[in-house]
């Protein structure tokens, strides 16, 4: 790849891995749009090790709790609201996990195109907007419980349809299930860390048992851009999700999909 490639698909990674506006059409539509090389396994995993630094740097006081409780717990010294965050994030995760083994490669082989992400990221941006506009604002992270954090975690598997964005439809569902804007941010936030972390463990036993040439340098700088631009997208994010809240991000995913849709069918 060029420079430009790596710097833009970096940043593009970072920014929209936590906005709901789906980081894995963005990194897609480059290379169909744009007849740009497939950025490779190696760009991926690094990339990706660039976004779980960022949300991990971030929530780090909030994960120290959540383990050390956690660890309290299964050893038989009580639990809290800690822990149970802990096993509600485990939980919430399973669904997407078990989805992705199931259907990775019917998703990989027939979704990955350029009409199936225009029709998901207008789908998926409405539901979101109605949830946010039409949703209760009353519960928060104490009110987390088991059927609401499997309806959560349902959700959080249609991701894996390119264009839906994981961020977006976990944010989605539990605006619909009554909870704040913040406490559906954060959880949603909180959800991404296995994920992303099973993904890049994943990409990497992947590109350690293949025999790509790695770029080093191009690597390094994929890492600290893409940790960058997510760090800045997480903290403005929440510092201007309750006063600007989801109809912006509905605005811009109704745009670009109908765009995709006209170059599809024009």
């Amino acid at each position: 790849m060029l420079w430009y490639h790596i710097v833009f698909l970096a940043l593009i990674q970072g920014l929209t891995e936590f906005l709901p506006i789906s980081s894995s059409a963005h990194l897609i539509l480059p290379a169909q749009l744009l007849d740009w090389p497939d950025q490779g396994l190696a760009f991926d995993v690094a990339v990706h090790v660039g976004t779980l630094a960022a949300i991990v740097w971030y929530f780090r006081a909030d994960l120290w709790k959540i383990i050390c409780a956690w660890v309290r717990a299964v050893s038989g010294k009580g639990g809290c609201s800690d822990s149970k965050l802990a096993w509600w994030i485990v939980l919430a995760t399973i669904p997407a996990c078990v989805a992705g083994l199931v259907f990775d490669d019917f998703i990989s082989t027939h979704l990955r195109s350029i009409e199936v992400i225009a029709y998901t990221t207008i789908g998926f941006g409405v539901l979101l907007w109605l949830a946010d506009r039409f949703g209760h604002s009353h519960k928060t992270q104490q009110d987390l419980a088991l059927n609401n954090v499997l309806a959560i975690g349902l959700a959080q598997a249609l991701a894996l349809i390119p264009g839906t964005s994981r961020s977006g439809i976990t944010m989605t569902a539990a605006r619909s299930l009554g909870f704040t804007r913040e406490t559906s941010a954060r959880f949603s936030f909180l959800l991404s860390i296995p994920l992303i972390t099973a993904a890049g463990s994943l990409k990497l036993i992947e590109l350690m048992s293949s025999a790509i040439v790695v770029d080093w340098s191009s690597l390094i700088m994929g890492v600290i851009l893409s940790a960058i631009s997510a760090y800045l997208c997480i903290y403005l994010f929440l510092k201007w999700l309750n006063t600007i809240g989801f109809f912006p991000f509905f605005i811009y995913r109704l745009v670009l999909g109908v765009i995709l849709l006209f170059m599809v069918y024009a």
